[in-house]
């Protein structure tokens, strides 16, 4: 039986990472007084200006959205100070929060992050993950301190990755798994039940923004490392190439269990539903679905239909 009373919430979120945990609460018998996500971008060919997706869902239900252009504005801390929040939740929004808006909520501020905390802490948790060829991840519900993502853990649920999974179809699902553990949290939280563990100092890795220079994959890597960027670097940068004189963007791999004495780099084959080139231990790496420049994302045989790659080919960084 519910005797606590409903929290009046502040969410801070952006990107699609963000919204199932802003639907789960925007259900439940809390009060969502405010979405503050980043400002709108421009995006695509024509760079129109484009709502965040947190900004889409809040509107549809008729919640103030704010997205001011710096934290630290006195107008901005002032109108989040008049709405009285108990509770501060934060998803993927993408900036630092002051310490002057930490103050604000009763109870402070939560964090759903992408990882099982301490193992990377920071902007692009899942993606690193991928990249380092982790088996598992997760989700930590954490309270939000000055230190980057050092806070109390409240929850954790962990998830393997696939061996072939990309960093979209993991992020996907872990949102989800956030959301639910989310919405435990706050429930707890309003009980005055929820228990916070420090988290452990050994094992803290940091997870880095992503940049575009990483895009420029060298073909003398082993084949799990090429692998796991392809997985990571999803959906942008994207793993960039140049093959038999196109630039290319690489959606799509798998490993082999081949093994060839050709160079690192080599089209092995180039044929019907096989493009296979060869990494730097030697493995064989078979590229699945690829983009051409300017053009759509395509299966290795549509590719290889309209344009001859030639076995002996090499592929490089683009």
């Amino acid at each position: 039986m519910v005797t606590s009373q409903p929290l009046r919430i502040v969410y801070f979120g952006t990107p699609a990472f963000a919204v199932p945990t802003l639907e789960r609460l925007l259900a439940s018998r809390h009060a969502v007084a405010l979405v503050v996500s980043q400002p709108d971008r421009p995006k695509g060919r024509g760079q129109h200006f484009v709502h965040t997706a947190t900004k889409e869902v809040a509107l549809a239900h008729g919640v103030p959205v704010l997205q001011p252009e710096r934290l630290r504005d006195e107008a901005f801390l002032r109108a989040v100070g008049d709405l009285r929040p108990d509770l501060g939740v934060v998803a993927a929004y993408g900036r630092l929060l002051p310490d002057a808006l930490l103050a604000i909520p009763r109870l402070g501020m939560i964090n759903v992050h992408g990882s099982i905390l301490p193992r990377w802490r920071g902007a692009a948790p899942v993606h690193r993950a991928i990249i380092a060829g982790d088996a598992e991840t997760g989700v930590t519900i954490m309270r939000v301190v000055k230190e980057l993502d050092a806070g109390a853990m409240f929850a954790t649920v962990p998830r393997t990755i696939g061996p072939n999974e990309t960093s979209v179809e993991v992020e996907r699902d872990l949102a989800e798994l956030g959301a639910g553990l989310l919405a435990d949290t706050v429930e707890a939280l309003a009980d005055g039940r929820a228990v916070e563990t420090p988290q452990p100092p050994e094992g803290v890795t940091y997870a880095a923004k992503l940049t575009k220079a990483e895009s420029a994959v060298a073909w003398t890597e082993p084949a799990a490392q090429i692998h796991n960027l392809v997985r990571g670097l999803q959906p942008w940068p994207l793993v960039a190439a140049r093959l038999a004189d196109l630039r290319v963007l690489v959606h799509r791999t798998e490993l082999t269990n081949e093994k060839s004495s050709q160079p690192a780099g080599t089209v092995l084959r180039a044929g019907g539903d096989d493009l296979e080139v060869v990494a730097g231990d030697g493995i064989v790496i078979r590229i699945l679905e690829l983009q051409p420049e300017g053009r759509r994302v395509m299966r290795a045989r549509e590719f290889l239909a309209g344009r001859r790659v030639p076995a002996g080919a090499s592929i490089a960084p683009a």
